[in-house]
């Protein structure tokens, strides 16, 4: 693998933000449903049950605020056999920058176009959710770096729309067919990858560096 020249014919790199550029928040609520004994992976069975409609695919989009966010999440998880608040959910949303990615993201845009897509909410600050002030910051300071970012809570628009990934390219000036795209979620990928993006499941910050840097075809440390 080249540290010099990436692979000819790519055109931009498009990442997701949570559990791509940060730790999964998929963590974070494995821990909480321990703490309440709740069954493994109770919150995102009940963000999956009717995604379309349900509290969180409209909170993402904007649809309702955050208090009608809060009690719509706890009737849906009471339904579902638990309890538990979409305040509480959206508490644990924020998770911690991986400074290795954010390494390659710069590298990357060294050669290419970056942009971001990311499903978020209007919760806590800026568009990484955090829920710190210093968080904030140093999320503000990754998103700086991308040529444009896409959030669905400002869009009205969510993943996995196969609009909104035809939106980034349009907004980069890309062909989607030498567009590569980074998420931690399958069901989001598919559209992307049916557009014509190479695309590449991020399943821990190693690996899904590691397939960039095969995808690029150079160092990205």
């Amino acid at each position: 693998m080249s540290d010099r020249k990436p692979k000819s014919g790519v055109q931009a790199v498009i990442w997701d933000f949570g559990g791509v550029l940060t730790s999964s928040p998929f963590e974070a609520f494995n821990r909480f449903e321990v703490e309440r004994g709740l069954p493994a992976d109770f919150i995102r069975q009940v963000n999956s049950t009717n995604p379309d409609t349900n509290a969180w695919a409209l909170f993402e989009r904007s649809d309702i605020s955050l208090d009608e966010f809060d009690r719509k999440f706890s009737d849906e998880a009471q339904t579902l056999g638990g309890a538990v608040t979409g305040k509480e959910v959206v508490s644990l949303l924020s998770g911690d920058i991986r400074p290795d990615m954010v390494t390659a993201l710069k590298r990357c845009k060294e050669h290419f176009k970056v942009g971001c897509i990311t499903n978020n909410v209007s919760a806590g600050e800026g568009a990484g959710m955090a829920r710190s002030h210093d968080k904030a910051a140093a999320v503000a300071d990754v998103m700086a770096l991308f040529d444009h970012v896409i959030e669905s809570s400002k869009i009205g628009m969510r993943k996995p729309d196969p609009r909104i990934y035809q939106l980034a390219c349009e907004t980069l000036d890309v062909d989607p067919n030498k567009s590569i795209y980074l998420d931690d979620l399958g069901i989001n990928l598919k559209p992307a990858k049916a557009l014509g993006m190479t695309t590449i499941k991020v399943l821990s910050g190693e690996q899904g560096l590691s397939d960039l840097e095969t995808t690029v075809g150079m160092s990205l440390r």
